[in-house]
Parts: structure tokens; C-alpha cells; sequence
């Protein structure tokens, strides 16, 4: 389910010290039932996902990210040296010291992304492209049941007019097209793993 934006703006996360020249994007509630102490499980579930690309999505989203993946190698969005670097610079350069030094979070299994930070509620992870510099931020917070889900904020700073344009331009798909049903897959996939991450009630 979409949230507002004030679902993320107004929650003390540590990730609005560090984008205030990015556009919050999209919030999400996150379809991933849990008590207070499944957080980590989440992150490190998250972060060893497999490539939608080629993961047990639909069709459509399947076709989506192949199509973005193979535009990327064609036109050079992708390639090494179109990560970080000067006129991009990371996020991880702004990180307060506490942050810097503790363990920044799981590697990615597939998607091209590299954890900034870990608390006890939050991860983000970046990406740094041609097109864009992206934030993919996760929090843990209570779902008004005595239980907790988890919750994506994405958060954008499109590079030059090229990334505005595509930024634009894939908006209606992501909204109409990607979410919905990488969200029920996310749900599918939570709900499979061993154990039982639901919370006990009261």
C-alpha cells in the first residue's frame, strides 16, 4: 500500500540527515507482519533477493527490469564508470562518524546497490548511475495491532536533464506496473520463510 509522505518525513530517521537534496519518491507499506526484534530478518532477507529481472515476478515486471537492465548496458547508464565519482559523489561521504564506523549493513545478492547504514530500524542502501542517485531507505515500525511491518521510503536526485526525463518517464509504470505486484511477491516471500514471522498479539 502507498503511504502519504508524512509516513517517512515524519519519523526521526537517521536518512533525512543526509538527503535533503533528494526527492522523497514513493512510501510504501511493506506487507512483512513481525514483532519488535524481526528487523534484522527483513534486511538480511531483503539484501538476498535474487534479480527481478529473472525472479518469480510477473511477467510485466520481469519484462520491465530487462528492458531497463539491457537500455543501462546499451547506452553506458551502468558500467563502472558511471557509479561514483566526481560530479557523483556517494552518500557514504556524508555519513556522521557513528555511522561511518558502524558495520554498514548485508551485500546485495543481485541488485546494484551498496548499504550506506544499519540501526536497530532503519537500512539504506544506494545506487549512483548516469540516470540517477538513488536512496532505497526500509524502516520497522509499530502497525497500530501490537505488531510491526516493515516500510520503503525511496528517495531520488536525478542526474542532469537525462535523469529528470527518465525519471519522469518511468514513473507511471513504476506506480501501475512494478509495485503492486512486487509488493504481493515481497508478501509471498516473507510469509514462505521458515519460522513464523508474525507477531504475537495481545
Amino acid at each position: 500500500m502507498r503511504l502519504p509522505d508524512t509516513a517517512h518525513t515524519s519519523r526521526p530517521w537517521r536518512i533525512h540527515e543526509l538527503t535533503g537534496d533528494f526527492r522523497l519518491e514513493d512510501v510504501w507499506a511493506l506487507p512483512t507482519p513481525g514483532g519488535p526484534d524481526d528487523f534484522p530478518r527483513l534486511v538480511q532477507w531483503w539484501a538476498s533477493r535474487g534479480d527481478p529481472a529473472h525472479a518469480s515476478a510477473s511477467c510485466a515486471v520481469r519484462t520491465l527490469w530487462a528492458i531497463r537492465w539491457k537500455a543501462g548496458e546499451v547506452l553506458g547508464w551502468d558500467g563502472p564508470d558511471a557509479g561514483p565519482g566526481p560530479g557523483r559523489p556517494a552518500l557514504r561521504d556524508r555519513l556522521p562518524a557513528d555511522l561511518r564506523e558502524a558495520p554498514p549493513g548485508p551485500d546485495f545478492a543481485a541488485l546494484p546497490f551498496t548499504s550506506l547504514y544499519l540501526t536497530g530500524d532503519e537500512w539504506a542502501a544506494e545506487i549512483v548511475n548516469r540516470t540517477v542517485h538513488g536512496v532505497m531507505h526500509l524502516g520497522w515500525v509499530p502497525d497500530g495491532t501490537g505488531g510491526y511491518r516493515g516500510q520503503m521510503a525511496v528517495l531520488v536526485k536525478p542526474n542532469g536533464l537525462l535523469g529528470t526525463g527518465y525519471m519522469a518517464a518511468i514513473r507511471p509504470f513504476r506506480h501501475l506496473i512494478v509495485y503492486p505486484p512486487m509488493l504481493r511477491e515481497i508478501g509471498r516471500g516473507w510469509q514462505a520463510l521458515p519460522g513464523d514471522p508474525a507477531p504475537a498479539r495481545a
